[in-house]
């Protein structure tokens, strides 16, 4: 009888190395949920906008509208409604998207428990760098014309 490797598989890792990729793997996909959020937001907060400036109109009125890189010339009343729902629809996918943040930051505490992962501070060169420059950087004094005669 034969199983498949899928059943029931969970990714081990093996050794330290391991251990560290699959770390910077979770780190990095966190960082691009931090990345996507923020982008949608962004566009929450242009739709709002939109909104704002739309809304007190005339509903007769023309305006226009992109629609898959194409200028379509339609009226407010039937643009704003799109547009809500747009903004809506982003609204829901950003809940859903800090859910799986959520979830994501709290398998990568259980990870760093699990394999007892600290994260070192990187070493502060800029101090040694400063004052070893110190003395090159100091400027020239020089005193009053005709002082040194």
């Amino acid at each position: 009888m034969m199983t498949s490797k899928g059943e029931g598989d969970v990714k081990e890792p093996v050794n330290e190395q391991a251990v560290a990729n699959l770390y910077g793997t979770m780190r990095s996909e966190i960082s691009q949920l931090h990345t996507k959020i923020t982008e949608l937001e962004m566009e929450v907060s242009e739709h709002s906008l939109v909104v704002g400036a739309i809304q007190p109109l005339d509903p007769s009125r023309r305006c226009y509208r992109m629609i898959g890189g194409v200028l379509v010339e339609r009226t407010i009343k039937e643009v704003l409604p799109a547009v809500q729902h747009n903004k809506a629809g982003l609204e829901e996918v950003i809940s859903r998207l800090n859910e799986a943040l959520e979830r994501k930051k709290k398998e990568m505490v259980d990870f760093e428990a699990k394999y007892k992962i600290r994260i070192r501070k990187p070493e502060n060169n800029v101090k040694d760098d400063s004052s070893k420059k110190e003395g090159s950087a100091q400027g020239v004094l020089v005193g009053p014309a005709g002082a040194d005669e």
